[in-house]
């Protein structure tokens, strides 16, 4: 059972999605409040059911939000965020060398951030 990590940083809160193994699977922007963060955590829970959206495929077949967009970065890695109902980004992912693991991660999301137990480091 995955797990949200909240913990403070010099400039505000965040949070990690954690697999049941501890691997980290998605990361917060940083928030301002502890609140804010929290409601951040809710919204993971709450937009994670949105489909998967390639934007590596040729042709990009948009689909509405929310939704996990996946994308290739400058290192040719690929990496998805979650985007909430209003279109904000609300968690993104680690590189990941293959697509594959990449689409896992965004599966791992799915399964593990709906029942997932919050917890402050």
């Amino acid at each position: 059972m995955g797990k949200f990590v909240v913990r403070e940083t010099a400039t505000g809160f965040k949070f990690d999605l954690k697999a049941g193994n501890g691997e980290v699977i998605a990361t917060s922007e940083v928030y301002t409040t502890e609140a804010a963060c929290m409601n951040g955590i809710n919204s993971v829970k709450n937009n994670c059911v949105g489909e998967v959206e390639d934007q590596t495929a040729d042709p990009v077949v948009t689909v509405k939000h929310p939704k996990f967009e996946v994308y290739q970065d400058k290192a040719g890695e690929f990496r998805f965020r979650l985007k909430a109902k209003n279109g904000e980004v609300i968690a993104t992912s680690e590189g990941y060398k293959a697509k594959a693991s990449c689409l896992n991660g965004v599966e791992s999301v799915k399964k593990n951030a709906p029942d997932a137990d919050t917890v402050k480091e």
